[in-house]
């Protein structure tokens, strides 16, 4: 039988090593690691930059795990080639889902007026987009993160911000963390929940999240 082609898509800046904590069988799995790219110009539209990471996918109907900013460009991804399911993890499927910070940050464009030092600064972006009180807990994640251009890292917030969604695509599995703090579960619809998850569950709770996943694939 044949091996399932799982294809991982890391959070905004961070490179494959988040995802080293799973747990799955590679008697059934083949995986592969998509990683980020400079884009174009700040311009440049996800669905044009979703469009040259698909060039790094080399099966027919794979599997795609994308985690947060991840998430969201493995959802634009599937609109560009067929899948066998999509799996997103501490991310949002619509810009429904965003939080009023992030609503309000899209509408009055402030983030186009965030310093290089700042967007090149970890803590400061953690405490900003994590918040204070999870902001130890984010350092934990700060290792794994590899991106640090500034011009990739403002196209990603802006992407984040202005993500022009407007419903659920199909064939979606959304596991989402009761308190993550940077898109709470308040706001989001239809996910499986893992109980005390924050944003960094893909390195806290990486067991049961790879339970779901095989089970998501599986059953």
């Amino acid at each position: 039988m044949a091996k399932i082609p799982i294809y991982f898509m890391p959070g905004l800046a961070a490179g494959p090593e988040i995802f080293e904590h799973l747990k799955l069988s590679s008697e059934i799995y083949e995986f592969y690691y998509l990683e980020w790219i400079e884009p174009i110009d700040l311009d440049e539209s996800i669905f044009n930059y979703a469009l040259r990471i698909t060039k790094g996918i080399q099966h027919i109907n794979p599997v795609l795990v994308g985690v947060s900013f991840g998430g969201i460009l493995v959802q634009e991804v599937s609109k560009i080639i067929a899948t066998r399911k999509v799996i997103i993890i501490s991310s949002v499927k619509t810009h429904h889902e965003l939080s009023k910070r992030f609503k309000v940050l899209s509408i009055s464009k402030l983030y186009k007026a965030f310093p290089a030092k700042f967007v090149n600064n970890f803590e400061d972006y953690a405490k900003f987009f994590i918040g204070k009180s999870l902001q130890k807990r984010a350092v934990i994640y700060q290792k794994y993160l590899s991106v640090r251009g500034t011009k990739y890292l403002k196209w990603s917030i802006h992407n984040v911000l202005n993500w022009q969604q407007e419903s659920n695509l199909k064939n979606i599995v959304h596991i989402h963390g009761t308190k993550d703090n940077l898109f709470p579960i308040k706001h989001i619809k239809d996910s499986i929940k893992v109980e005390g998850g924050t944003h960094v569950m893909i390195l806290t709770k990486a067991k049961e999240i790879s339970i779901i996943i095989h089970q998501s694939l599986t059953c």
